[in-house]
């Protein structure tokens, strides 16, 4: 049998997971992908988060902090690395800016662990043509590939 890929779920996920729906029509939307993506599809990953992931969806309103956290339980908690630490310095040199650091330290731990796919809503800093291929390029540079960066509409798109 043949092993499942890795995916690292970065914290949008679970945001988008439990929010309560948008009436921003684009933002219902990917709302409810990620509710089918969840439901459907995430049993075909071995799935990760980090701390930052678990650090970002315990803040604001108490309650829905506490269901992104529910949704979390149970799933594998990859730890920084010093090679990770320095891929977030490089990111933020190159790529990502200063006031996203949490979004750079979420590549660089996905990719220093080997994680063949980073889930996100992200596309702003993490998933947009421009970002993505010089977040290959930095990633490349320091002897790391980097996951596949996609939105749960994306890997529902290709079959995954």
């Amino acid at each position: 049998m043949l092993a499942k890929p890795k995916l690292y779920l970065e914290t949008t996920i679970p945001s988008y997971l439990v929010s309560k729906p948008s009436r921003d029509l684009r933002l219902a939307a990917d709302q409810e992908q990620t509710v089918e993506w969840w439901e459907e599809h995430r049993g075909r990953f071995e799935i990760f988060v980090s701390a930052v992931v678990l650090r970002e969806v315990s803040k604001g309103n108490p309650e829905m902090s506490q269901k992104r956290i529910d949704a979390l339980s149970g799933i594998p908690l990859l730890s920084p690395t010093e090679e990770s630490e320095e891929l977030t310095i490089r990111l933020l040199e190159e790529v990502v800016p200063a006031n996203a650091a949490d979004d750079a330290a979420h590549i660089a731990i996905a990719t220093v662990h080997g994680i063949d796919f980073l889930l996100t809503w992200n596309c702003k800093h993490i998933n947009n043509r421009y970002t993505t291929r010089k977040i290959e390029e930095c990633c490349q540079k320091m002897g790391f590939t980097c996951p596949v960066i996609a939105t749960p509409t994306e890997l529902m798109e290709i079959g995954l």
